[in-house]
Order: C-alpha cells, then sequence, then structure tokens
C-alpha cells in the first residue's frame, strides 16, 4: 500500500554570519517561523558558515541574540540540537566529503581542469552572451585527461546540467520555467575540495529533510540549480524529495532600490537600539509582502500563525517605510500594560542614568508614579529617557533644551512664569487638581492667554523640553520645592 501521509512541514532559517544582521533577513525569519507554526511543522536554525574570510564569531553572536530577542524561537538547530546535527556548514566537513566523493562517482558530474581565464577567452572567442562555464571539460577523453594530468593541472567538481528546461511552481510565483542552456554546468566545491554554497544548502536541505524552502528573491536564480542537483542528490541516496520553493519579494529603500546593508535603516540592531518592541516590529516586517486583512494592519504574532498563508505573499517589491513601522510600533506599545511597559522601559532609563542599577525604593516608586503619564505618549522606548529624565535629575544637573528656551523662554515667556509662581508659591495643597486651577485662574482668566501659550513656558521651565509629561501630574510628582526652584531658575 503507499503512504499517501502529506510530508511533514520542515522549514529552516540558514543565515551566514557576516556582518550585521538586516531586515530581509528577519523579514525572511519569520515568514519560514509563522509557516512552520502554522502547519504544525518545525522550525530549524542552522548557520552557513563556510565562508572562512568573512564569518565573524561577534556576527554569529548578533544571530542568536536577535532571533531570541525577535521571540522566533526554532525547534532545532544552534543551541537546541536535534537528530540532523550539526548545525554548523563549518562542522559538517565530513558529510559533504562524503556526497561530493559520492557524486563524482555518478553520471551527475565531472572533473574541469579549465582556468577561469581560459573560460572567459573561449567566451569572448565564440561572442557567446552566456556567462559561466561552457561546458569545455564535459566529455574529454583519456588522453585529455591524462594530458592535464600532467601538467600538473588541478580540478574541481562540476555538476552537468541537464538538456531542455526546468518548470517548478514556486510558492509565491507559480509556475517559473528555466532554460537549462543559460544555466551554466556549475562547481561544487573548490580545487583544494572546500565545498561551495552550491553545494552544502541543497545537502542540508536534503539530509536535513527540509520541506519548503522560502528565501529572498535574490536566489531566484539558483533554484534550477539546485532541483537538479536534487535529482543528483537523490539518485546516491541523499535525499529523499525536493524541497518546494517559495520566493520572497524584495524590501525596497529609498527610490525604490533594493534596500541594502549600506542602508542604515536594513540593520535590525539600530531598531532595537531605539526601542522598538520585537512584537511591534515583527508586525510590520510581516506587512513587507503579506497582509491579514485589506483593512488591518495591527495584530500579534499568534493571529499571523493562524492567518499565514504562502498564497497571500505579493510578490511584488515591498517598501520599507519607516513611519508607517514607528506608527504599527507605537500601537503594540498601547497593548501593553503599564506594568509590562516600565518592565520593558527599565534597561532604558539604566543606560540613560535616569534610575540606578539596580533601582532604589525612592526610584521605584517615583517610576510607578510617572510611568502612567507617559504610556499613551511614547511610540519607541528610548523616548522614556527623555521624557522621564527632569523627574529623577538632581536640580544641580538638571538642564533644559536650548532651543525651547530660545524659543518660549524669552521676555514674554519670562513673564508667564512669574505668573505663575507667584499663583503657586502659596498654594496650600499641592495636588494636580489645584495646580491646574491655580496656572488657569493666573494664565488664563487673568493674564487671558490662550491654553498653548500658557502653559509652553511653564513646561520648558519644569521639565526642561516643550514636550512633556502632562503638566499639571508632573509637578505634583516633582514636588512643591522642586517645582517652584525650577521656576525661579527660569527667570534666572
Amino acid at each position: 500500500m503507499n503512504d499517501t501521509r502529506p510530508t511533514p512541514v520542515r522549514v529552516r532559517m540558514a543565515p551566514s554570519p557576516t556582518g550585521s544582521p538586516h531586515v530581509g533577513l528577519a523579514r525572511t525569519a519569520l515568514y519560514n517561523w509563522a509557516f512552520a507554526r502554522h502547519h504544525g511543522g518545525t522550525f530549524v536554525f542552522r548557520i552557513e558558515d563556510t565562508d572562512k574570510a568573512r564569518n565573524t564569531e561577534e556576527s554569529y553572536r548578533s544571530l542568536i541574540d536577535l532571533m531570541q530577542w525577535l521571540g522566533l524561537s526554532w525547534d532545532e538547530g544552534i543551541d537546541v540540537g536535534g537528530p540532523y546535527g550539526p548545525y554548523r556548514q563549518s562542522e559538517r566537513s565530513e558529510i559533504y566529503a562524503d556526497v561530493l566523493a559520492r557524486l563524482r562517482d555518478s553520471s551527475f558530474t565531472y572533473d574541469c581542469f579549465c582556468t577561469n581565464d581560459e573560460v572567459e577567452a573561449r567566451r569572448k572567442a565564440s561572442g557567446s552572451k552566456v556567462m559561466g562555464y561552457d561546458g569545455f571539460c564535459r566529455e574529454l577523453s583519456d588522453e585529455q585527461r591524462a594530458a592535464f594530468e600532467a601538467e600538473g593541472r588541478s580540478s574541481v567538481v562540476r555538476f552537468r546540467m541537464p538538456d531542455g528546461e526546468i518548470t517548478f511552481t514556486d510558492l509565491v510565483r507559480g509556475d517559473i520555467t528555466f532554460q537549462t542552456e543559460f544555466v551554466p554546468d556549475f562547481a561544487l566545491a573548490r580545487a583544494n575540495g572546500d565545498p561551495l554554497y552550491t553545494l552544502t544548502a541543497p545537502v542540508d536541505d536534503a539530509t536535513m529533510e527540509i520541506s519548503h524552502v522560502l528565501r529572498g528573491e535574490d536566489l531566484l536564480s539558483s533554484t534550477p540549480r539546485q532541483i537538479a542537483l536534487f535529482e543528483g542528490l537523490k539518485a546516491i541516496g541523499v535525499a529523499r524529495e525536493t524541497p518546494q520553493y517559495g520566493h520572497l519579494p524584495y524590501v525596497m529603500g529609498e527610490g525604490n532600490k533594493k534596500l541594502s546593508k549600506r542602508d542604515p535603516e536594513a540593520h535590525m540592531e539600530l531598531y532595537r537600539e531605539q526601542g522598538f518592541l520585537p512584537e511591534g516590529l515583527l508586525n510590520y516586517l510581516a506587512l513587507l509582502g503579506w497582509s491579514i486583512a485589506a483593512d488591518r494592519d495591527v495584530f500579534t504574532l499568534q493571529e499571523m500563525v493562524e492567518k499565514f498563508d504562502l498564497a497571500d505573499v505579493n510578490p511584488n517589491p515591498a517598501r520599507f517605510d519607516l513611519k508607517k513601522a514607528e506608527a504599527i510600533n507605537a500601537s503594540h506599545m498601547r497593548l501593553l500594560s503599564v506594568d509590562e511597559l516600565t518592565h520593558r522601559v527599565l534597561p532604558f532609563l539604566k543606560a540613560a542614568g535616569v534610575v540606578t542599577d539596580p533601582v532604589d525604593s525612592a526610584d521605584a516608586q517615583l517610576l510607578e508614579l510617572a510611568m502612567p503619564l507617559i504610556a499613551e505618549r511614547m511610540n519607541k522606548l528610548v523616548e522614556a529617557p527623555e521624557m522621564l529624565g527632569f523627574l529623577f535629575v538632581d536640580e544641580a544637573h538638571f538642564v533644559r533644551d536650548e532651543a525651547d528656551v530660545a524659543k518660549l523662554l524669552d521676555e514674554t515667556g519670562r513673564q508667564v512664569v512669574q505668573a505663575s509662581y507667584d499663583a503657586l508659591a502659596g498654594l496650600r495643597e499641592w495636588s494636580t487638581a489645584a495646580i491646574e486651577e491655580a496656572l488657569r485662574v493666573a494664565l488664563i482668566d487673568t493674564l487671558g492667554l490662550k491654553p498653548r501659550v500658557a502653559f509652553g513656558p511653564v513646561r520648558v521651565a519644569i521639565t526642561g523640553r516643550r514636550v512633556s509629561p502632562p503638566l499639571f501630574e508632573s509637578m505634583e510628582l516633582l514636588g512643591r520645592e522642586r517645582s517652584l526652584a525650577r521656576l525661579t531658575s527660569a527667570l534666572a
């Protein structure tokens, strides 16, 4: 009886530890993770680190940290283990050597003795526009081979691309056909035997039984080579099935150019440093090619998992919009409780020196009272130190924003501050309501000022900035003596 059970979903994320993790990588990881979770499958996280010249331990650690920060947990792979390890290519050399040897004994490959210069010279002489290898060594006679070896030439193993065409159904783009005459035979290893990506990635996919390969559009051109190689891997008993492929749309930056590693906004660490929430950032990354509904942009990861379907991924390039990313993040900030937001904000407050580490009891109490004032005003966690710093700094180190001082604490502004001081100095009860009433009577009823004009100078005098938490509540938390001292110093 034939086994008609569906193939279990097994997807992988396989970054190279070179440089800083970028937006496209995170978006690809998210789609793979969501696809695996949606289908109850397995998400594998492995590392492609055969490029010894460019790999760094710092980049490797940053990849691990990023995935953990984003919450994209993996079921098999680095630091987790699994039945198909090791999960670093640098630790799998024996596997590649064995597969390469078995392929060399098959009809799928041949030894090539040509130099790059010879290949290029023949291409120019023939006038061919097809870049890559021309198949010169495909059918060497024993005499020709012996002659090359007698010259002391080294050889590389090339895969023999089949004649005709290769058609596959891209899970994002539909049926795609490649004419193999435009896909030259390719090397599987360097002359010294070190395996190339053309061998290692498909072998990893085969031996780890990856069912679906979801990756960036930039790798689409390598797909016919990998599909052809899988036929060879199946023939020698290394692979059972050829994975299904889906190629995700480019992420574009400013000027409709592909977002590259040279663009500052491409680097994921930037968003972590700026205080994006991982769930907010992932929500936005999900929108770079997919949507949960036509009229809805904000959703949780669990909601994405429930709805995610590759058929809904748009193959057209997606443009990265920083303002929209910030707006999505702000929406997720509003979903957090004040206690949770305080927990998220603390590392930024400590790093800025706003509170001590560990937080002392007085600061903890003040923070508990102050956080509700800014919870609805923050768009990113990094904004908290600027918003709250005025409450925690001692008077000797309190400074005001020079531009805001110049704009609002001119002669007219200082008159407003003086009137505010006079109204508050004899106040019996120092509460939000009493402060508000006293200032409204003095500035709006008596001086006839509009609220925006009236409270701007007071805000700069008290908090040091034009933008701050609610003024009256802030003054209550700051206390009578410190508030009056700030008004006095603004008049100096």
